[in-house]
C-alpha cells in the first residue's frame, strides 16, 4: 500500500485547462473534416498529418500528463516516437522499390 505521507501527490491539471485542451481538439478535428472537402492536392495530406500531431501533441502533454513530468519520461517518449517513425519509415522502402 501506498503512504500518502511521503508529499508525492502528483499533479492536479486544473479543469478549465482540460476544458480549454478540449475545445482545442474538438475545434482541430472540425478543421480535419474542412480541409479534407477542400481539394488542395497534395496539401491535403500534409495539412491533415500536422493537424494530428497538433491533436496528439495536445494529447499527449495534457491528459497523459506528459507536460508535468520529468526529463526521463520524456526521453524515454522521444526514443519510443522515434523508434516508432524509424520502423513506420522501413516500410516505405517496399512501396519504393516496386
Amino acid at each position: 500500500m501506498r503512504d500518502e505521507t511521503d508529499g508525492d501527490k502528483g499533479h492536479i491539471v486544473p479543469y478549465a485547462t482540460l476544458v480549454i485542451v478540449w475545445a482545442a481538439l474538438l475545434t482541430l478535428t472540425i478543421l480535419t473534416v474542412a480541409v479534407s472537402r477542400i481539394d488542395l492536392g497534395m496539401l491535403n495530406i500534409w495539412a491533415a498529418l500536422g493537424i494530428a500531431c497538433s491533436k496528439s501533441v495536445l494529447v499527449i502533454s495534457f491528459f497523459m500528463h506528459m507536460k508535468y513530468e520529468n526529463r526521463l519520461f520524456k526521453l524515454f517518449l522521444m526514443i519510443a516516437l522515434i523508434t516508432l517513425a524509424t520502423f513506420i519509415g522501413f516500410t516505405f522502402f517496399d512501396v519504393m522499390y516496386r
